[in-house]
């Protein structure tokens, strides 16, 4: 199994094992956005308890990248997400990003 199908599988274990489920084309195309990241021990992951990690998800990925206009429904998005994901120690990066996807609904954007 490829490096990349093995994050994949990875994240599709993780979303299931919170009860949501899984659009794999959106969840690849997030993952493929993301570039090598995802096979780097520390940035495949997101540090949810560290305050600037989760200002780097927001100005980064909400802001840059989805091109949503800051405001207080952006940082209670990233606080549903840490909840949706709660009991989970290593929350993954293509997990976290897919769930704010769907949250604010631009999966046209990886289409």
């Amino acid at each position: 199994m490829s490096a990349f199908a093995e994050v994949i599988e990875k994240s599709i274990e993780q979303l299931s094992s919170v009860g949501v489920g899984v659009d794999e084309a959106l969840l690849t195309a997030v993952a493929k956005g993301l570039g090598p990241s995802i096979y780097n021990q520390d940035s495949s992951l997101v540090a949810s308890s560290d305050p600037e990690e989760l200002a780097r998800v927001k100005n980064n990925f909400l802001i840059g990248k989805l091109g949503l206009e800051d405001g207080p429904d952006l940082d209670a998005a990233i606080a549903e997400t840490v909840v949706t994901l709660k009991g989970i120690n290593r929350k993954l990066r293509v997990v976290f990003y897919y769930l704010l996807v769907k949250k604010f609904g631009k999966e046209a954007i990886y289409s």
